[in-house]
């Protein structure tokens, strides 16, 4: 059997959900998902969240994180007010290097 399971990692990315809510991660695909990405993301560079053992592999280190709860995985609504925020920071900018012009 592969430690952690797939129900013990979704135990821990839901543990902060209120009874009602929609859980962020709701299926085995889901848990799939979110690991291969972040697994993509070390590969390209990103530094591991978590200590690295000897010789892991990026995805060992992404489902550590996973089950460490170091490893965030944002809902639609937080990715939509994120990409909204980082247009609003982009037009600032942008207006404040015309005004220094």
């Amino acid at each position: 059997m592969i430690h952690p399971s797939y129900v013990d990692l979704m135990k821990v990315v839901n543990k902060g959900v209120e009874e009602g809510e929609e859980p962020v991660i709701s299926s085995r695909y889901s848990v799939v998902m979110a690991t291969a990405k972040r697994a993509r993301q070390i590969i390209a560079g990103d530094e591991p969240m978590v200590r690295v053992k000897d010789k892991q592999k990026p995805l060992s280190i992404a489902v550590d994180e996973m089950n460490e709860d170091t490893l965030r995985i944002l809902t639609d609504e937080e990715k939509a007010a994120l990409a909204n925020a980082s247009e609003v920071a982009e037009v600032a900018e942008e207006t404040e290097n015309t005004e220094e012009n």
